[in-house]
């Protein structure tokens, strides 16, 4: 698998009255894990939505690369995998039936289908629950689903759109894990994020507000440069600030992110 970089220059996009992103510029290298931080209505599904196509900037532009070296949109497309922070799972549907359907959507080979359907199902601890329809889930194991489906097609890029809101500690610490993995096999994770505590979990951060990026870099380097001692203190300190989520509320609801395939 190609190791996989995106880099947003100067982005620039008005949804109706507002200026969802004003001159965002970000550096996501390849293999690492970033957090996009920013409290509600900072620009952070835009800036997604833009990263994977799904919207088009009016201004500033989006570089791919692959090992290195510019690539065209159209190349790494399928190696991209979004999930949203809607639900977009089917509340009929199975576990088992919703990776059968991602199976024939991404026209997986039945052996490599097979080996990684079994993969994913025991790193999520979802093995017992084949059966259980997606409705039914609790609100940790609908984002694990939705992570399942995003995997199953091997990407070298996975962005999720506040993929712990809604979740109780525990489903938040495993989410977490996981991404760990996908960072240790050098896949290009991107998570936006309200929860001030998760920009600590992250090798880079970039903070978003009102559409404009107020700092990038390795978590404490961006700490240490703004003289504070938490990223809350960074935004309270904006006169426009909105609400941030300092910490996890422990919710067990299931009506944040889920999972899709790529845009």
């Amino acid at each position: 698998m190609a190791l996989l970089g995106i880099e947003a220059r100067g982005l620039r996009k008005r949804l109706g009255p507002n200026q969802a992103l004003a001159g965002a510029s970000l550096d996501f290298s390849a293999g690492l894990l970033h957090g996009i931080i920013g409290p509600d209505g900072a620009g952070k599904t835009t800036l997604l939505r833009t990263l994977v196509g799904l919207l088009r900037s009016d201004q500033g532009e989006v570089i791919y690369t692959q090992e290195g070296r510019p690539a065209d949109f159209a190349a790494v497309r399928p190696f991209l995998a979004y999930m949203p922070q809607q639900q977009s799972l089917y509340p009929d549907l199975s576990v088992a039936e919703h990776m059968d359907f991602f199976r024939d959507l991404y026209r997986l080979p039945a052996a490599v289908y097979r080996s990684r359907a079994e993969e994913l199902l025991r790193i999520t601890r979802l093995e017992k629950f084949r059966d259980r329809r997606a409705g039914e889930l609790s609100g940790g194991m609908y984002k694990k689903l939705g992570l399942i489906c995003a995997l199953l097609q091997s990407p070298a890029a996975v962005l999720l759109d506040e993929p712990t809101n809604g979740v109780d500690p525990i489903s938040r610490r495993e989410f977490w894990e996981l991404l760990y993995r996908l960072a240790d096999q050098k896949i290009l994770v991107i998570i936006a994020t309200a929860y001030m505590d998760e920009a600590e979990r992250c090798a880079r951060v970039h903070l978003l507000d009102s559409g404009k990026v107020l700092a990038s870099g390795e978590p404490r380097a961006v700490l240490r440069d703004a003289k504070v001692s938490s990223f809350e203190e960074i935004f309270l300190n904006r006169s426009d600030r909105k609400e941030i989520r300092p910490t996890d509320t422990g919710g067990t609801s299931n009506t944040a992110a889920a999972g899709v395939p790529h845009a």
